[in-house]
């Protein structure tokens, strides 16, 4: 197995990738963007995000797609969107792999903190995270305004 820096030729198996996330995450309609997403937003002037890839033979079986966040406390960090391997690859160490690779990226840069986010139901991952060392921050609530919400949150403003 080989981990490295996802390239802009790596953006369709990046895609791909996504979609089984979403899958697993029980949101399989969820995922909206495209390869030519992918690589204009990550491989143009200002890029706003980062990958690692796991590949078996050539093959990429796994990502870890992270970008830049700004924390008021801690300065400059890292948020880890998504980490994830195809299901027939799981239990291979590539998850693990993968992980490692983000976290020691994110020490060779100097950083004060990862942060990521992970359903409540994924106990395995959750299991995973803290015998790491990472901390479940359960007094933290997610929020987040989608598409349609920021229509109607505009809509209200033109009221």
């Amino acid at each position: 197995m080989n981990i490295r820096r996802g390239t802009i030729a790596d953006m369709p198996a990046v895609l791909e990738l996504i979609k089984e996330l979403a899958v697993f995450e029980k949101e399989p309609d969820a995922v909206v963007i495209t390869v030519a997403d992918l690589e204009r937003d990550g491989f143009g002037e200002s890029p706003l995000f980062q990958t690692f890839v796991a590949e078996v033979g050539g093959y990429i079986i796994g990502m870890a797609l992270f970008y830049y966040r700004y924390s008021t406390w801690k300065g400059k960090t890292i948020h880890l969107e998504d980490l994830i391997v195809k299901e027939s690859y799981r239990g291979t160490g590539a998850g693990s792999a993968l992980y490692r690779e983000v976290l020691q990226f994110a020490k060779q840069e100097g950083l004060r903190r990862v942060e990521w986010a992970v359903l409540d139901w994924n106990t395995p991952a959750i299991n995973f995270y803290e015998k790491s060392g990472a901390k479940i921050l359960e007094t933290w609530r997610t929020v987040q305004m989608d598409e349609q919400g920021l229509v109607n949150f505009t809509l209200t403003l033109q009221q």
